[in-house]
């Protein structure tokens, strides 16, 4: 065993291990089961493959980096990541705000060295093509309009294309991009199974695109996270099936078809022990044992309604970082919840 995996109980054989210690790990990934394998010809016949994007530099700055490295998954979190991974198939998360279950997609993402993740927030209004890409039909008649009037090129289609969160994952690629679908609960009927059929496909079209793909074969748009990338034929399907990490506070049911097309992961609260181990992967080992007190009071309230985890954060470094008469107060103002908070 080693320092990576000593005193995590998680395998070193795992592609995912759950340490917040970058590894390559994913270059151990088996080959995909053959009914989701997307890196043959497939659909687009006995052409060539459009060329692989590579992944891009990650980012290590910001709140990302401190949560993706804190996070601290149990055992059975780790598992059925791991079968998400080698089955490509969604992860459909679901728990008690302030579990984790977003964060789980930065633990992923960063451990796996896959890139930024992919962040797509759902709500009511949410519509498959937010997700898959955006058109400015607006600014190329305009565009077209100014060439006109000045006897110059318009520009390229491609430059007025903009592929969403789902659009960016799907391209093709040696390893997967992680994407982030957040809250999907809180999306319209509709939208599951508008998923379900992208999800099993691995690959989308562009409309605008093929319309013209006989005199314009490729075009050049512009990903979600700012890179541009070459579309052949108007056509996105990935080599590498995305890891998609999909969160549900649970105020919903999902399709049937849906479900089963996911691999379902419920992550219960922590208790005692691992909350020990976020507060010191946070605030560092003597934050962590000054703050017994305030630990055992987050576990008293949250039986009584919802508290987070980052309401225990919030309060132990307010506690510890003031010396004001009042910081315990409203430390334990923090924690402080309801009945009718916890039923919402």
């Amino acid at each position: 065993m080693t320092a990576e995996t000593a005193g995590t109980g998680l395998q070193t054989h795992h592609v995912y291990r759950g340490t917040g210690v970058p590894h390559d790990g994913i270059e151990r990934l088996p080959p995909p089961p053959p009914w989701r394998d997307f890196g043959n010809a497939g659909t687009l016949g006995d052409g060539p493959r459009p060329p692989l994007h590579p992944p891009p530099e990650p980012v290590d700055v910001g709140t990302s980096l401190q949560r993706a490295r804190s996070y601290k998954p149990d055992a059975s979190v780790v598992d059925v990541v791991n079968a998400a991974l080698i089955l490509r198939r969604p992860l459909l998360v679901t728990g008690l705000p302030g579990t984790g279950k977003s964060t789980l997609a930065y633990s992923i993402a960063y451990e796996l060295r896959l890139g930024p993740v992919l962040y797509w927030p759902i709500t009511r209004s949410s519509v498959l093509r937010n997700g898959l890409y955006e058109y400015d039909a607006i600014g190329r008649l305009q565009e077209t309009n100014i060439a006109a009037s000045g006897g110059t090129r318009p520009a390229d289609i491609g430059s007025f294309i903009r592929l969403g969160p789902l659009g960016t994952a799907l391209l093709p690629a040696r390893f997967p991009r992680v994407l982030l679908i957040d809250q999907l609960d809180q999306s319209d009927f509709d939208l599951p199974n508008e998923l379900l059929s992208v999800m099993e496909e691995g690959e989308f079209q562009i409309p605008e695109l093929m319309r013209i793909a006989g005199a314009e074969p490729a075009a050049t748009v512009l990903t979600s996270d700012g890179r541009r990338v070459v579309v052949p034929d108007g056509r996105v399907r990935c080599h590498a099936f995305p890891m998609i990490v999909i969160t549900s506070n649970g105020e919903r049911e999902f399709p049937p078809g849906f479900l089963r097309r996911c691999l379902r992961l419920g992550i219960a609260p922590p208790g005692l022990a691992q909350l020990v181990d976020i507060v010191a992967a946070h605030l560092g080992p003597d934050m962590t044992a000054r703050s017994g007190e305030l630990i055992e009071n987050f576990l008293r309230n949250r039986t009584r309604g919802d508290v987070g985890v980052d309401q225990l954060l919030n309060a132990i470094y307010l506690a510890t970082s003031w010396d004001g008469p009042d910081a315990r107060r409203l430390a334990d103002a923090l924690l402080m919840t309801t009945e009718a908070d916890g039923d919402e």
